[in-house]
């Protein structure tokens, strides 16, 4: 759900004329292979082709490494692309990286800095913040794998899923969070329409996907739906924005997915205020 958080910080960008989504990334990350093709609006909607880190053989090698960001990018900038960008719709988690260090280079700030100023500091997000195993985090709740039985998650440096989900927070800070995005607290409408907009492949097949959203339904009625998993933890949130109901859901074992429990707790709400 870290993702959210980032293609909002490129629109903040964006209103500031800072970038444009439609930029290619080498105008940021000049030695980019194939960079001239490949645009932010291509990483925000996982249809820019390029690996996924997270599915990389060799990603054990670095699960521990606190590498800067522009390490990480040239961990995975050279490896074949899946496709050509614009091409298909494939979830990419290295496309989030790429932008979180565009907002870095674009903003002088750490990804880190960016977020904590300019969304959770303006929200009184207060118990929300980029996530560290090495620091002291008051009330957190730890993670945990089910394999037979109980055990401490896994420890990998928290640098790695960076702008694609290193992020931790609670769920009264992300309904902050939605609210805030209902009430343009932090972007124009114009820039949520293009947040939430389907988007569509070179062939002009529609996705459901926008900037940081799936956008699926549930009884035909659209929702703004996104998951997360990492070591330890796996998330889900779901909003009906026409009924302005949001269900989110927390585990802290990513033994339990909350995906289904929390579309279908949507779903009974949607059933009791619009009965079939």
């Amino acid at each position: 759900m870290t993702k959210q958080f980032t293609a909002i910080a490129i629109m903040l960008l964006v209103e500031q004329g800072r970038l444009n989504v439609n930029d290619a990334i080498s105008k940021y990350i000049s030695n980019y292979p194939n960079g001239k093709n490949i645009t932010i609006h291509h990483l925000l909607t996982h249809t820019s082709g390029i690996k996924d880190f997270t599915k990389m053989k060799s990603i054990m090698s670095i699960a521990k490494k606190d590498l800067t960001p522009k390490e990480l990018v040239n961990f995975f900038k050279d490896e074949p692309v899946d496709f050509l960008p614009g091409e298909k719709f494939d979830y990419n988690n290295s496309g989030y990286v790429v932008l979180g260090y565009i907002i870095e280079l674009v903003s002088g700030e750490t990804y880190e800095h960016f977020i904590e100023n300019n969304i959770f500091e303006k929200l009184g997000m207060n118990n929300s913040r980029y996530a560290s195993d090495k620091e002291i985090v008051k009330n957190r709740a730890y993670g945990y794998h089910n394999r037979g039985e109980f055990s401490n998650k896994m420890q990998i440096s928290l640098r790695i899923p960076y702008a694609s989900g290193s992020l931790m927070s609670n769920v009264d800070d992300m309904l902050k969070w939605q609210k805030a995005i209902k009430n343009n607290s932090l972007i124009t409408e114009a820039s949520k329409e293009k947040v939430f907009t389907n988007y569509t492949l070179n062939n002009g097949e529609h996705i459901k996907y926008g900037y940081g959203w799936h956008l699926k339904d549930i009884n035909g009625i659209p929702t703004r739906e996104h998951g997360g998993s990492i070591f330890g933890f796996k998330s889900m949130g779901v909003y009906v924005p026409s009924l302005d109901i949001y269900v989110i859901g927390f585990s802290n074992c990513d033994c339990n997915s909350p995906t289904k429990i929390t579309r279908d707790i949507a779903k009974l709400v949607l059933d009791w205020i619009q009965p079939q």
